[in-house]
């Protein structure tokens, strides 16, 4: 039964499992708002193209 307890209150293991679950959800967030994503980094990619040309 002590070995039980002493299972139940080790901790060793919950970086890990809070790691994979907060990238769990940034893969979310991504497939979500996949779309405004590309077209905000397209709009920057393209703001930067044309100031650089305009040099």
């Amino acid at each position: 039964m002590k070995g039980f307890q002493e299972f139940l209150t080790e901790e060793d293991g919950m970086g890990t499992v809070e790691i994979i679950l907060i990238i769990v959800v940034l893969v979310g967030l991504v497939l979500i708002f996949k779309e405004q994503l590309t077209s905000i980094v397209e709009s920057i990619f393209s703001k930067i193209t044309k100031q650089t040309n305009k040099f």
